[in-house]
């Protein structure tokens, strides 16, 4: 009822128009609205440049700890929890009053923030994936075999990892599409601060966007799920 409840009664609101009447004026109306195609395309740049920085950080610290460093998965457990204790404000201001003039002028500063704010949730997603196989076993394979260390991890690891790889990469998609504080104090007019703005204009037509995205989240969730078991 938590989720259900507010999910039904802003579909219903986005499927009427000023006269409560049933109407798809607000979904056709969306994608000709001033700012929605710029917006929508920045947050999907923003969340591709986002996962892929943060498969590309975080999978071989994971697998290194685990192999080299298992003592050390308690201090990376606290490490990568701080991004939910710091609130996103101060991390963002923190950003802007250091980054150079160059990379704040560029939106993909926040793609650089985003991958700190995903931390908690990819690294958590990674460690139970490498908790669930043999990484020892598998490695020691590998290299007996004649295989270096990266065509170990694109050959042998990352097969084993894909279901968590694929639990981290939508939990960071839906991060990214989702965020809204730091793109606002950041100037970039992404998908969630167009729908901020736009509601001001016109609440069908923004509910509608916002459920299109919730909707087109858990349509990206089921894709990847599918496609994961289709190769099981």
């Amino acid at each position: 009822m938590y989720f259900l409840v507010p999910l039904y009664a802003g579909l219903k609101f986005s499927l009427e128009n000023d006269n409560n009447q049933l109407s798809l004026y607000a979904i056709k109306a969306m994608p000709s609205q001033t700012g929605f195609t710029a917006a929508f395309f920045l947050s999907l740049r923003l969340a591709a440049v986002t996962t892929v920085l943060t498969m590309v950080l975080m999978v071989p610290t994971a697998v290194y700890v685990h192999l080299k460093l298992p003592k050390m998965r308690r201090v990376l457990d606290f490490v990568t929890i701080l991004p939910i204790v710091i609130p996103p404000i101060v991390l963002i201001l923190g950003v802007l009053k250091a980054a150079p003039t160059w990379l704040k002028a560029s939106p993909y500063l926040l793609s650089l923030v985003y991958v700190i704010l995903s931390l908690p949730f990819a690294y958590r997603s990674l460690d139970a994936g490498l908790s669930a196989i043999d990484l020892k076993t598998l490695v020691e394979a590998s290299r007996s075999l004649g295989g270096k260390w990266l065509s170990t991890l694109l050959h042998v690891l990352i097969p084993n990892l894909r279901a968590a790889m694929l639990s981290a990469i939508v939990l960071t998609i839906a991060l990214v599409l989702g965020e809204f504080t730091m793109a606002q104090l950041d100037l970039w007019t992404t998908f969630p601060v167009w729908i901020y703005q736009f509601s001001q204009l016109d609440g069908h037509i923004a509910t509608a966007a916002s459920m299109i995205s919730l909707i087109g989240t858990w349509l990206l969730l089921s894709l990847l799920v599918s496609v994961d078991r289709s190769q099981s």
